[in-house]
């Protein structure tokens, strides 16, 4: 007999020894909002607080048939897309989540912190562009990640606005759009959240944190799932979220000699790491 009150969250990403991205930094951000983690490993890190060495691919085959286990074993609320590390991974995970098109899927494929194991390769991105993409409830990327993402459908050479660029996606079903980090007229960083009508929320930081730091996407997305799999509306989930993380990232812990690690448990520790 089914007992758990938690909403389970499947979420598909690489393994980081340090826990500042990746699965380990969902299934803490998911515990911080009530929810269940369930994890797939996408590929495992080389890593320490100052930089990823490099990522080793799980195999896609493996990577597929841990998520059928767990889709056809428990109630799944909603799933979360992190990075992949091959096209093969990507083909096989876009299959996956089309057989639950009814959860809320969100799409955070981009991690700056990672070395170019492939995730800049026309190939991967023009993947997750047909195959992905179109199947988000919110896929989230900065604004030089979109930037970097519209070659798949315009000439590199040509620039568009932004909005564009978000209006490809939406077109294409994705439901909604944050774009993280675009700037504002005094100097502040606003995340943007789209859908197929336009802009449906504009949420300045509240302040200026110092950094550096590895793994505040990661935070963000996290957090913005387990919104959603409590039913959340994605523009309240993203309002929830971005609080979440900025507390994250006020009392970010320092571990070793690199960057900043978001505190993702401050809630309950009252800030100490």
């Amino acid at each position: 007999m089914q007992n758990q009150l938690s909403p389970l969250i499947l979420t598909f990403g690489p393994a980081d020894p340090v826990g500042a991205l990746g699965i380990q930094s969902d299934v803490a951000a998911f515990s911080m909002h009530g929810c269940h983690g369930l994890s797939v490993v996408t590929g495992l890190l080389v890593a320490d607080s100052a930089r990823v060495d490099d990522i080793h691919p799980v195999d896609s085959p493996t990577v597929a048939a841990q998520a059928r286990m767990l889709l056809e074993d428990m109630p799944i609320a909603a799933i979360k897309v992190g990075t992949m590390a091959t096209l093969e991974q990507i083909a096989a995970i876009a299959e996956i989540v089309s057989d639950y098109a009814n959860l809320p899927l969100i799409l955070d494929p981009f991690a700056s912190s990672l070395p170019d194991c492939g995730m800049r390769d026309d190939d991967i991105l023009t993947l997750i562009h047909q195959l992905l993409a179109p199947q988000a409830t919110v896929m989230m990327l900065s604004q030089a990640e979109l930037a970097r993402f519209a070659d798949c459908w315009r000439d590199p050479a040509s620039e568009a606005p932004l909005e564009d660029d978000v209006t490809e996606l939406t077109a294409l079903g994705c439901r909604h759009v944050l774009v993280t980090g675009t700037g504002g007229g005094d100097g502040t960083r606003i995340n943007n959240l789209y859908d197929g009508e336009g802009l449906v929320a504009s949420l300045p930081w509240g302040q200026h944190l110092p950094g550096p730091f590895v793994g505040a996407g990661s935070t963000l997305s996290a957090a913005l799932a387990a919104q959603m799999a409590h039913g959340v509306s994605a523009a309240d989930a993203v309002r929830a979220a971005q609080e979440y993380t900025t507390g994250a990232l006020v009392h970010a812990c320092r571990f070793g000699m690199g960057r900043l690690v978001p505190n993702k448990i401050y809630r309950i520790a009252g800030g100490n790491c």
